[in-house]
């Protein structure tokens, strides 16, 4: 494994890799100054415009919290209600796209050029990018989202287990669980995580292959030519801070909520907004020891200590919960995500709207609002693979990790639902809904309660450090025009507002308005993407496979 600190610079291709000649250099439009002990290095006008305007939202949301929340509320609700069909769409263009490279001779391109080696090891890699990918999300919803949908399914075309009164219909339960499972799995699939391949592979093959900036810019040089490092390049990057940024808070908002939920439920510690953004200062604080330790001595030992402790606590789950149920569940519950999978990515004709609005359009503008983030971090440790491997092992594997992860918590919870009377899932989930507390209601129906569910909270928190850390690294390489060893004060600017932006989030409308801005966002930046697809295939064309 190569030591690859934030202070060196991204490797150039190797081998014969189609370099793009053109005349720019990284970081020819930076401006570099001395302010008091902190140094600067940053991308003119690209830091200053995303700068200067995150630091007007959040003060104008903390200035006007109760004016702001319908705001965003209406804002939500306008843009999952009336252009649902779009997100569906564009999700299903990015796993196309995925597959596409999998199968064709564009496969054996290799990102950094022929000669280029893996940068690190199959384990350090899989733990990085699952960890930026989808940790928060798997902890908050794991448990919530398969009962929700088994409990609440007749919106996607499955009666209830349940009547009036709550009393169970034995004839619907078999459908229920697996369409909870289902609609559960397709949010957590293939879809997310083709979202990210794409943006990782265009920004890998852009940078490493053709020589240009680790920026989102770069992947329209085919279309913009020189403009790319104008205006048109400036605007791709900006929209990128906003997605990045508000991404991560709406993901940073869920996993203070819960990380609330679980220091009440183990040590009665009060839940409120104020306990809230005392956790988001706190790890926020802890994020940015992480970022000065750097990439390899912060994010990558958090990332690896994390998955060994996400892995020993599903094992637990297994072990505890009804083994020979999750067992067999896996398999069905990849049956039924097939089976389903094309009904539920059918954009028009469909009568489900509380499921397609309010689950999937919001997913999939989350997921594309998180892309630049993810997709910059995957690129940065990347290196080396070819781009079968790459699309393979950031696709199939963690969706089939997500697959088990949702079998067993979501399995074991669905199961305590329907079978365990007076169950703490039960209560929380269907009774009075209450997401943040669903993990750590399901752990409560297992032994050792109080011990899991700390660990639980060690994780969301852990989690939330890597997010914020490897976030902060990923807006800080955009807005040092590419500039990977950009000074780190400049990163500690960024990991602070994203705490600040999550804060001003909650404050100014909870978890709402966390769903409003990741919605706003990501519609915009799903145009980029779908214009990045086409990138992507015309520059693997030139490339030697």
């Amino acid at each position: 494994m190569s030591d690859n600190s934030d202070n060196s610079s991204i490797p150039g291709p190797e081998g014969d890799a189609n370099i793009i000649d053109t005349d720019y250099e990284i970081g020819q439009d930076n401006i570099e100054a001395s302010v008091g002990p902190f140094n600067l290095d940053i991308h003119n006008p690209v830091f200053l415009v995303s700068g200067l305007t995150i630091v007007a939202f959040v003060f104008l949301t903390l200035a006007f919290q109760t004016e702001v929340g319908p705001i965003f509320d209406t804002m939500r609700k306008w843009l999952t209600s009336n252009l649902d069909w779009f997100f569906i769409l564009s999700g299903n263009v990015f796993v196309l796209v995925c597959l596409a490279l999998i199968v064709t001779p564009l496969g054996n391109v290799r990102i950094g050029g022929r000669d280029a080696d893996p940068d690190y090891s199959y384990f350090g890699w899989f733990a990085m990018l699952f960890a930026a990918g989808m940790g928060i999300g798997l902890m908050f919803f794991g448990v919530l989202e398969p009962v929700y949908h088994m409990a609440f399914s007749e919106p996607v075309g499955v009666p209830s287990p349940f009547d009036a009164d709550g009393n169970l219909i034995p004839e619907n339960v078999a459908a229920a669980k697996a369409m909870g499972m289902a609609a559960t799995i397709f949010h957590w699939g293939l879809h997310p995580w083709a979202i990210y391949a794409v943006v990782a592979l265009a920004l890998a093959l852009f940078s490493f292959n053709k020589g240009l900036p680790l920026t989102m810019r770069s992947v329209f040089y085919p279309i913009f030519g020189e403009r790319t490092w104008g205006w048109p390049g400036h605007v791709v990057d900006i929209l990128a801070v906003f997605a990045t940024l508000f991404g991560l808070a709406t993901s940073l908002g869920f996993g203070a909520q819960q990380a609330n939920a679980g220091l009440n439920f183990v040590f009665g510690i009060p839940v409120s907004v104020t306990a809230q953004v005392i956790l988001i200062i706190g790890i926020t604080a802890v994020a940015l020891i992480s970022v000065l330790r750097g990439l390899d001595g912060g994010v990558k030992v958090l990332s690896e200590i994390n998955m060994l402790i996400a892995a020993l606590l599903l094992v637990f789950v297994i072990a505890a919960g009804p083994t020979s149920a999750l067992i067999s569940g896996f398999f069905s519950n990849i049956a039924s995500y097939a089976k389903e999978i094309v009904p539920l990515s059918m954009p028009f004709g469909r009568e489900d709207d509380g499921f397609r609005q309010g689950w999937t359009a919001f997913y999939w503008a989350w997921w594309i609002s998180w892309s630049p983030f993810v997709g910059m971090f995957i690129a940065r440790v990347s290196r080396g693979r070819t781009v079968r491997e790459f699309v393979i092992c950031v696709l199939i594997i963690p969706t089939i990790v997500s697959v088990l992860w949702m079998t067993a918590f979501g399995g074991t919870a669905i199961e305590q639902a329907l079978t365990l009377e007076g169950s703490k899932v039960h209560e929380y989930v269907i009774a009075s809904y209450s997401p943040e507390l669903s993990l750590f209601g399901m752990l409560a129906d297992l032994p050792m309660a109080s011990i899991t569910s700390f660990i639980a909270i060690v994780l969301v928190i852990v989690f939330f450090v890597t997010s914020s850390d490897s976030g902060s690294l990923v807006i800080d390489t955009i807005t040092a025009g590419g500039k990977v060893d950009a000074p780190v004060s400049q990163r500690v600017f960024w990991c602070t507002f994203e705490g600040l932006v999550a804060i001003a989030l909650l404050l100014g409308g909870g978890l709402g308005a966390l769903q409003a801005m990741a919605v706003s966002t990501g519609f915009p930046f799903t145009i980029v993407l779908l214009l990045a697809c086409y990138t992507i295939i015309k520059g693997l064309l030139d490339e030697p496979r």
